[in-house]
């Protein structure tokens, strides 16, 4: 089966928290002869978007015409505090998570999971300099500084910037097989081990 993978984008949006899983998800597609993943950069609105440190990118969809994504990564950066001022937004992610097989946040993409809701009762991380924002934000989640991510099955979260490969490289692991994410990370040139998310 071919999951549906939409990665939200917006301004200020840290560069490897959403290319990272993108190379994955996508790395694991093309290996596949495209019978993995469908990835797609989903934004507010339509046209550019412009990332960290100036990089501009061009999203496939908004919010409305994206089709309902089996998988949601939710990336982190400077413009996550823009999106917790947006209850739309948050809102979509709200009900996209309420469908989605997984949603997953990168860095400071845990807390608009957390506005939205997602993380209350669970184990979740984000960048390390984050994790106290994090707590006042989800005060019902047990925030933790000690690994590079947490996986509970519908919700995931990965720390700081590569962490988001090392998550992404698991949940392909899950869904599929360790011998695909291993393909995939030897294709990627990175080391990587499935360890359950320890720090290394």
């Amino acid at each position: 089966m071919r999951r549906s993978v939409a990665i939200l984008v917006f301004d200020d949006v840290e560069v490897l928290d959403f290319a990272g899983p993108f190379e994955v998800f996508s790395v694991t597609d093309e290996l596949a002869q495209g019978a993995r993943f469908q990835v797609s950069l989903v934004a507010a609105t339509p046209g550019t978007v412009r990332a960290r440190n100036g990089l501009k990118i061009v999203p496939n969809h908004t919010l409305e015409s994206v089709p309902p994504p089996q998988i949601l990564v939710v990336p982190g950066g400077a413009g996550t505090r823009a999106l917790l001022r947006k209850p739309a937004l948050v809102e979509w992610v709200r009900r996209a998570a309420k469908h989605a097989e997984i949603t997953a946040s990168v860095c400071t993409g845990a807390l608009v999971l957390a506005q939205a809701g997602l993380l209350d009762g669970l184990d979740v991380t984000t960048h390390a300099e984050n994790l106290a924002e994090l707590r006042t934000l989800a005060p019902a989640a047990r925030v933790h500084g000690d690994r590079r991510f947490h996986d509970h099955g519908r919700i995931a979260t990965a720390a700081g910037i590569s962490a988001g490969i090392d998550l992404s490289l698991h949940l392909v692991a899950r869904l599929h097989d360790p011998a695909t994410a291993e393909a995939t990370a030897r294709y990627m040139e990175y080391a990587w081990r499935d360890d359950g998310g320890a720090t290394r």
